[in-house]
């Protein structure tokens, strides 16, 4: 179930009462502002849980028995950021299945000369940050799994300064056996 998220653009409807119906973005504090009720918490609830609320803050004061619809028109919070030499760098909605050959590929591939095995994935998990350094080549002849690719992670295809984060751990350690994966300090 999606759920709504800062910067989100969403669509309230009030049945019968066009005046309050409108499409507008959540606020990067995951807040929306509907006219007569002012300011409400929007993030991380989903559009049915939002629409509740809406219908609990109009229903009484302002409309009577108010019914209330709420659409994500379009997800900013559940993309991935895929940068570097790739064809097409930017930003990509993530599926539930998305992992990092298939993120790769919605930016349209690697770029002709790019570094297969200087792939990073940043991400961040309880207040860490993580990274892990992986090697296309070797996720495509099989040698280890293809890795998971999540909202907001940061995928960067060559060298780049968090692959050079690396640079100790590469001199021990060659990634066509398993990805190396390390939490990064503040």
């Amino acid at each position: 179930m999606a759920l709504v998220g800062p910067l989100d653009t969403i669509s309230v409807s009030v049945y019968g009462v066009p005046e309050l119906s409108r499409e507008m973005q959540v606020d990067a504090g995951g807040r929306i502002a509907m006219p007569l009720i002012g300011a409400i918490d929007a993030g991380g609830k989903t559009a049915a849980e939002l629409a509740l609320d809406i219908e609990e803050q109009l229903s009484g004061r302002y409309v009577r028995n108010p019914n209330v619809t709420v659409n994500i028109v379009s997800s900013v919070s559940q993309v991935v950021t895929i940068d570097g030499q790739v064809v097409e760098p930017g930003l990509y909605p993530v599926t539930n299945q998305m992992t990092l050959l298939r993120a790769v590929a919605s930016a349209r591939g690697l770029a002709e000369f790019a570094d297969e095995d200087d792939v990073v994935v940043l991400r961040t998990v309880q207040g860490q940050r993580i990274a892990g350094l992986y090697n296309i080549e070797a996720i495509r002849r099989g040698l280890y799994d293809d890795p998971p690719i999540y909202a907001n992670d940061l995928v960067v295809v060559g060298d780049s300064p968090q692959r050079r984060l690396f640079r100790d751990f590469i001199s021990v350690a060659p990634l066509l056996v398993a990805p190396i994966v390390a939490v990064l300090r503040r």
